[in-house]
């Protein structure tokens, strides 16, 4: 067992735990999860640590470490346990013939955080693949398997499981589909990089091969050796304003349902903050990453509130110039910018 949460996060930092327990199923899971709520205490239930910063104090709770291997392929339909490794399940269905997740590729973390995050990438997301999943609601003490429509997916990075713990994602089902053709090209630096138009389909291995490539690139696909992995991906989220300041009126900017959305990267980097920025703030264990500047790095020895101050000061250093709050996309454990 760990001695401290830093051993389950990708950014490495986070204290100790009053309990450490491990759920190899479902049953594990829900039972882990029960009994801790029956005694009053708190539990913290982490997959892959990808997108999640606990403070130095730790975690005063039990802490149930998720694992799994159930994979079955159905045809075209494909259900995993919450604990599987995200990326072993693209390649997966790619082995298998099946077409859907390939931009997904090379994404850190486990299954069940897909739909929490509904992340995406590259033009790609976990709702539009989502099919059906099981859940464990920790009020009624019951499981039911719910549709994608009862997830309140708004966004990207946005659903009812973001929102509240009371839900426990125990198995994902995902609707792919049977063919050697990738999904329509959506994004223009995958698109750039495989040398097609926006639109085009190309074999489904080309896109995981592109895309593991561009990851790599901005250090976003884990290596134990590269320090610009140490992070928690990116920490900010894209504003998105219903009115742009005057300041940042020559930013890209792009239409959203909500208003107008703006780069964080662009901000971040226009407030005066470079690739690397942070080997002289502070202790100097924190740093944006070399690679791009919207991943905050442990550059070893980091702790939780190294991170934290070194997120504070750039958003405030935003905030100054631009007008803007950025708000951190990751999970914040006992800890806060401040």
């Amino acid at each position: 067992m760990p001695t401290a949460i830093s051993e389950l996060t990708t950014i490495r930092v986070g204290g100790p735990a009053r309990e450490f327990t491990v759920a190899t199923n479902a049953d594990e899971l829900v039972s882990l999860v029960r009994d801790a709520d029956r005694s009053g205490t708190d539990v913290l239930v982490i997959g892959g640590g990808s997108n999640l910063v606990v403070g130095d104090d730790g975690f005063d709770g039990r802490v149930v470490r998720v694992t799994g291997s159930r994979l079955d392929i159905d045809g075209e339909m494909v259900t995993v346990d919450a604990g599987v490794e995200w990326d072993a399940v693209v390649q997966a269905t790619i082995d298998a013939g099946l077409s859907g997740m390939e931009a997904l590729s090379g994404i850190p973390g486990t299954t069940g955080a897909t739909p929490i995050q509904n992340v995406g990438a590259y033009g790609a997301s976990t709702s539009e693949l989502l099919h059906s999943l099981t859940v464990y609601d920790r009020e009624t003490d019951r499981t039911a398997v719910w549709t994608p429509e009862q997830c309140g997916f708004g966004t990207h990075r946005s659903s009812v499981f973001k929102r509240s713990s009371r839900y426990v994602i125990l198995d994902v089902t995902f609707a792919l589909k049977k063919t050697t053709e990738s999904l329509p090209v959506r994004y223009a630096a995958l698109s750039e990089r495989l040398d097609v138009q926006i639109g085009d389909v190309v074999p489904v291995p080309d896109v995981r091969a592109a895309v593991l490539a561009l990851r790599g690139e901005r250090g976003m696909v884990l290596d134990a050796g590269d320090h610009d992995t140490w992070s928690v991906g990116s920490f900010f989220l894209n504003p998105v304003l219903p009115e742009v300041p005057e300041a940042a009126a020559h930013a890209p900017n792009f239409p959203d349902p909500a208003g107008t959305k703006i780069p964080a990267a662009w901000l971040i980097q226009n407030a005066g903050f470079p690739r690397g920025y942070g080997t002289e703030f502070g202790r100097g264990t924190a740093a944006l990453s070399s690679k791009h500047v919207l991943a905050i790095t442990n550059r070893g020895g980091a702790t939780a509130s190294d991170i934290m101050a070194l997120a504070a000061h750039v958003r405030d250093g935003v905030q100054e110039k631009f007008g803007i709050t950025l708000t951190p996309e990751c999970d914040l454990v006992n800890c806060a910018l401040g």
